[in-house]
């Protein structure tokens, strides 16, 4: 065979290597399977299964229930400046929940949480629940999931004794208004004082101060905080009629219905057995009523 032929059985054979290189394997790499072939369907998948372990699983797991309270509510969440112990309403309705669900109301933790912060910390997992005086409402049962009615509030005024405030009717243009960021007071009071001037503060007890401080006319919130004031101060005085309802909900991670049932389950177990009221009758000072 010449040269000539020789030469371009040569370059044959290169095309021909360079065409099956680049219609197989990619040369010098591992081969690839494309996502939709079968081999690649059937293979084992290592991703987590939809859901996991729920938060009621998380609990009896570890053993102890984190529970968001607020430290400056009195009669609800107060933290003693003496022994260092948070206190109140919401407090013994925790800790029984917490014997209900683990057998032992000792197997608890108690953060502190603000109207403000208290969803932000659970949808961050950083508590399991929140008993924090916190209303149910439809814009909340988007975020959470509530228990059922716990407590049974309506917003009120707290004003110094002997103010010209006697009522909401009261608190017109000029009006200086106090009141606690995130809670459902600040929208109430607009609504039904569009035209008074709102001060937020972070929590109730920097409200609280403010207002005898003498920086507003009158600090507003669910009556039932505003009774723990009064007893802080006799100076002060709640009045008028409640102007909202304010209903009280245990609220939960969206999508813990597991969770929820086990708190629904275990109020009804406190009020069958008469602990409710007695929690109730101690730190309210009266029966509940129905």
């Amino acid at each position: 065979m010449s040269k000539k032929w020789n030469f371009m059985l040569m370059l044959v054979t290169v095309f021909a290597l360079a065409g099956c290189a680049s219609n197989g394997s990619p040369t010098g790499g591992a081969s690839s399977t494309p996502a939709s072939s079968p081999a690649a369907s059937s293979a084992p998948s290592t991703a987590k299964p939809a859901g996991g372990a729920s938060v009621l699983d998380e609990i009896k797991s570890r053993g102890k229930l984190v529970v968001g309270v607020k430290f400056d509510t009195k009669l609800f969440g107060l933290k003693n400046p003496t022994g260092g112990e948070v206190e109140g309403f919401d407090i013994d309705i925790a800790k029984a929940l917490a014997k209900e669900i683990l057998g032992d109301e000792k197997k608890i933790e108690l953060k502190e949480v603000t109207s403000k912060t208290r969803i932000p910390m659970l949808d961050n997992k950083e508590i399991d629940m929140i008993v924090a005086t916190m209303t149910i409402t439809e814009e909340r049962k988007k975020q959470v999931e509530f228990s059922d009615v716990y407590f049974k509030a309506g917003q009120s005024l707290l004003v110094k004794k002997g103010s010209p405030i006697k009522s909401v009717a009261d608190v017109k243009k000029g009006t200086k208004v106090l009141a606690v960021k995130g809670a459902t007071s600040v929208a109430n009071i607009k609504a039904k004082s569009p035209d008074a001037t709102i001060l937020e503060f972070d929590n109730y007890q920097d409200a609280f101060s403010a207002l005898k401080a003498g920086q507003g006319d009158t600090l507003t919130t669910d009556n039932a905080i505003l009774y723990g004031m009064m007893v802080q101060d006799k100076n002060f005085e709640v009045v008028g009629e409640p102007f909202t309802d304010e209903p009280y909900g245990i609220a939960m991670k969206k999508g813990e219905t597991t969770l929820q049932a086990a708190v629904n389950d275990g109020l009804k177990k406190l009020e069958s057995s008469g602990q409710y009221a007695k929690i109730y009758e101690k730190w309210i000072g009266k029966a509940p009523t129905k």
